[in-house]
């Protein structure tokens, strides 16, 4: 196929620890898994994205950890200087949330829906909410959610 049909999946993940580093090696290698041929992942901290990287993504993810029950610092600054640049361009972008909680997680998915909310972005599926303590079965979803999206990103779901 052309490069012209190929997509763009754009990973922003803040990863300050190792199982958070863990859950963005997973959701990399199902958005990488071999059945897959015409999407290019790209990942980018969040403190290193710019409107550019959203500018050219066709479908994006979010990874965060709950800190004080919101999003990372690091999340939020993406979200600060990205917000404006890519508000009328990226109406409609299909995006995944994946939250590491060690708490519920709500404070965090309410600010995120709110902001998603208002950029008019498409959840295209429930988010993935890792809560409590570590579980290892956490990395079996991350790499689902990965896949899925990069593979329904080929197909042309979304």
């Amino acid at each position: 196929m052309t490069d012209l049909l190929r997509k763009q999946l754009l990973i922003v993940a803040h990863t300050p620890s190792k199982n958070l580093q863990r859950m963005l090696d997973a959701i990399l290698a199902g958005a990488r898994h071999a059945d897959i041929d015409n999407v290019d992942v790209q990942h980018v901290n969040p403190l290193q994205t710019e409107p550019e990287h959203v500018l050219a993504a066709d479908a994006i993810i979010l990874l965060t950890p709950e800190n004080l029950a919101y999003m990372s610092g690091a999340m939020k600054d993406f979200f600060d200087r990205c917000y404006y640049p890519v508000l009328e361009e990226k109406q409609g972008l299909a995006c995944a949330l994946v939250v590491r909680a060690g708490h519920d997680g709500t404070g965090t998915l309410r600010a995120l829906n709110t902001i998603l909310t208002g950029l008019r972005w498409q959840q295209v599926q429930e988010p993935l909410l890792c809560k409590g303590p570590w579980d290892e079965a956490f990395l079996a979803q991350c790499e689902e959610l990965g896949m899925s999206l990069a593979a329904g990103l080929e197909a042309g779901i979304f």
